[in-house]
This record gives C-alpha cells, sequence and structure tokens, in this order.
C-alpha cells in the first residue's frame, strides 16, 4: 500500500517546464540539439516557434513546422542530425507541450504559470532587440520579459556576426537584467570531427548556462592535445604529421 501512495504521489507532482523559444535567426540545429538534451535529461519543456524561426527551419532542413501538426514535425526535426541525414536521433516528445506563437493568452505569458526558466535558442538580433526593450510582441518575447521579471533564469543564445553597436547594446542591457548571453560559438578543444560535434558543444553550453546535467561534449580537464585528432608520421611529408583520417 505505501508503494502505491508513493506512485500515486510522483504522478501528482507539478509539471514544472523549460520554455525553450526558437526565434528566425540561422541555427535551427542548435534548437534541435538543446531540445534533445533536455528530453533526455527527464526535463519538460514547452516550446514557442516564432514565424520567422519557421521559414528558417523550412530553409535549413525542409521541414513545415505547423501548428496542426506540430507534434509529428517536431519528431521529424529532432531526429534529424545536423548534417541534414534523416532518422540520426529516436526522439520521443510526449513531454514537449507547444504555445502558437501569437497565443499571448498562453501559459508562459504569465509569471505564475510555473516554469524552471527559459532558452532561446538561436536568438536572433530582432529578438534580442524586442525582449531587451520588453517589446512582448509575441508569446516568445512576452515569456523572456515574464522570465527576467521573475527573476529566473534566461539564456539568450546569440547567433549573428557581426554585431552593431546597438546590438551590443541590448546585449548588455540583457546581461545587467539577470540573464545569460551565450553567443553560438563552438570550440574546437572538444575534439569535433563531425558538424554534429560542433552543434552539441553550443548546446552543450547552454544546458549548463540553464543548470541541466548532460553528455554532449568532452569537458576541459586540464591536459593539451586532449581533443586533437590522432596522427600519424608521413615519410612523404618528410617526417612531418598529419591527420590520420
Amino acid at each position: 500500500m505505501e508503494q502505491v501512495n508513493v506512485h500515486s504521489q510522483r504522478e501528482a507532482a507539478p509539471r514544472t517546464p523549460w520554455v525553450v523559444g526558437v526565434s528566425g535567426a540561422s541555427g535551427t540545429p542548435y534548437a534541435a540539439a538543446v531540445l534533445r538534451g533536455l528530453l533526455d535529461a527527464g526535463e519538460s519543456v514547452d516550446l514557442v516557434v516564432s514565424r520567422a524561426s519557421r521559414l528558417t527551419l523550412l530553409d535549413e532542413t525542409g521541414i513545415a513546422f505547423r501548428d496542426a501538426h506540430w507534434r509529428e514535425d517536431l519528431a521529424t526535426w529532432l531526429a534529424r542530425g545536423a548534417d541534414g541525414k534523416p532518422g540520426t536521433f529516436e526522439v520521443d516528445v510526449a513531454r514537449v507541450r507547444h504555445w502558437s506563437a501569437g497565443d499571448l493568452g498562453a501559459g508562459p505569458s504569465s509569471g505564475s504559470y510555473p516554469v524552471k526558466g527559459m532558452l532561446i535558442v538561436p536568438a536572433s538580433t530582432a529578438c534580442v532587440a524586442g525582449v531587451a526593450l520588453g517589446l512582448s510582441k509575441d508569446l516568445l518575447q512576452r515569456a523572456a520579459s515574464v522570465t527576467l521579471k521573475e527573476r529566473r533564469r534566461l539564456v539568450v543564445a546569440v547567433r549573428e556576426t557581426p554585431l552593431n553597436g546597438q546590438t551590443l547594446k541590448h546585449l548588455v542591457a540583457l546581461d545587467e537584467a539577470g540573464a545569460v548571453v551565450l553567443p553560438a560559438s563552438p570550440a574546437f578543444y572538444a575534439g569535433a570531427t563531425h558538424i554534429q560535434d560542433l552543434v552539441d558543444f553550443v548546446a552543450g553550453r547552454v544546458l549548463d548556462a540553464a543548470g541541466v546535467p548532460h553528455s554532449l561534449y568532452r569537458r576541459w580537464e586540464g591536459e593539451l592535445g586532449g581533443g586533437a585528432p590522432k596522427v600519424e608520421r608521413s615519410r612523404d611529408l618528410g617526417g612531418g604529421s598529419r591527420p590520420s583520417g
């Protein structure tokens, strides 16, 4: 009887998701990797896909994200590798709830709606400006403003280059408001050998900033050369070295 009661209590635990906002910047593989990482960690997700990001997703993957078929489209998107290969990952999207970007009456638009925080991946400069200025023109921006006012964790993975002075001011404003400004900037010390490795590094750093455990990349352990590709000696190169692959 006691085991049944404990099981019932666990089922009755309130759902407290991470809000993930996907804006119109290039970098939809980053968003997919973050979503997979959250789900792999057992987290629940409230997803907001902006109208502009749907055009980017269609351009970068060929996937049309439709409100009426969002679960099917999301599963297809998250199963795709960063190299465009379909069916690379197996993903269960049962813990994802989708909110339309135009639904300003959605749960994440209110501070009384319980969430752990919000991750904007990728964040366009237009999105950065809207959040920094508190415009709340759509649900993504409104949810971000709510996250800041409630003093919850907000991670903004800006994806743009070069950055002009106005955007830099907006990023400073977000930092001063308590957000984590995280440029989508891959590193190479983790031993990347595939485009997915570079994408996963950025996604892993986003999850690090959110405090979500993952194993998406090899962490720095204080030893030089740990991420370098193996090399072999070559007589043809006069005793020099070259990558083995």
